[in-house]
């Protein structure tokens, strides 16, 4: 496997009109969850991945499961809590140009999530394992299951990955630095947004926080710089790539930095040099923001490709 990643998946809903929700009536319905967006938009790029969870013993579960595994992504290791719910997540487009967002995730199934619910001869099969900055905001379990998550993976040579994905509605700034920080500074790929970094940091300068990462087990930072593009440092070499331009954006881009993952990893596992691997990571999480939904934008290889100018698409 290439790719295996873990964490909460909610069902989202999302408003079919703008306004305040008290005014709302009708909902879309669609899947979200940083973790299962990074494992779809690599299954879609040709590369094998892997998701698991916990998720309810009822129709949002089901719904979950399904839409997870449809998309080619492997959910054998999912695991049915008969006790818990399924996370939901409702949007609001109202005066913002992002959505408001509100959870309804205490105490769900995922939350649940224990080292004890960790198969390790699934970890030993893939390649890399990428975790997100949300799983261990979300309890005290899921905090040790990602740091026993990351033990595994380095005592078997598996590289891990890390989006820390910050989220202020689940932790406070000073529990999101002290736990974002020291996972950060154990893996080999790190993935933050500049303004990420900021707050955990303190750094403005994306060469400085690639390298403070690279000081401590880093292999290679990413550092997101939104429509700019990104910055990607390696121990020999740091290149500026260049982002695309969106004219037909839709005025919500979440999924975006979980496509930029996905595309990026694409790229590393390909052994791509590092302004290739920069152009699929900017391009996955352009394409991202081309379509309402958090999953439903990314592309397959060849849509990438013809996207970021690599091939010739062909209209009629």
């Amino acid at each position: 496997m290439d790719v295996l990643t873990f964490g909460e998946s909610m069902v989202v809903f999302s408003p079919n009109i703008s306004g305040p929700l008290r005014h709302v009536n009708t909902f879309s319905k669609s899947l979200g969850g940083a973790e299962s967006n990074v494992a779809t938009a690599i299954a879609k790029l040709n590369h094998s991945a892997g998701w698991f969870s916990k998720v309810s013993d009822d129709e949002f579960g089901r719904f979950v499961i399904s839409a997870i595994k449809a998309e080619g992504v492997d959910t054998s290791r999912v695991i049915i809590d008969k006790e818990r719910t399924t996370g939901l997540l409702f949007k609001e487009r109202y005066q913002r140009s992002n959505p408001n967002v509100y959870y309804y995730r205490k105490n769900s199934a995922a939350s649940s999530l224990s080292p004890e619910d960790i198969d390790e001869e699934y970890i030993k099969q893939a390649k890399i394992l990428h975790i997100t900055g949300i799983t261990p905001a979300l309890s005290e379990s899921c905090r040790r299951t990602v740091y026993r998550a990351i033990e595994i993976a380095k005592e078997n040579n598996i590289l891990v990955s890390f989006d820390p994905n910050i989220r202020l509605k689940l932790w406070t700034i000073d529990e999101a630095k002290k736990t974002l920080v020291d996972i950060a500074s154990r893996v080999d790929i790190v993935m933050p947004g500049l303004d990420e970094a900021e707050l955990l940091l303190g750094l403005t300068n994306e060469d400085e926080v690639a390298d403070f990462f690279l000081k401590k087990e880093a292999k290679i930072v990413a550092v997101k710089l939104g429509a700019e593009g990104c910055y990607i440092k390696d121990k020999k070499e740091g290149v500026k790539v260049s982002g695309y331009n969106v004219s037909d954006l839709i005025q919500d881009t979440a999924g975006a930095g979980d496509g930029f993952a996905a595309g990026f990893l694409a790229g590393y596992l390909e052994k791509l040099p590092l302004n290739e691997i920069g152009q699929y990571a900017n391009g996955v999480g352009a394409m991202a923001t081309l379509v309402q939904g958090d999953m439903e934008g990314y592309p397959y290889y060849e849509q990438l490709m013809e996207f970021i100018g690599k091939k010739q698409g062909v209209e009629r």
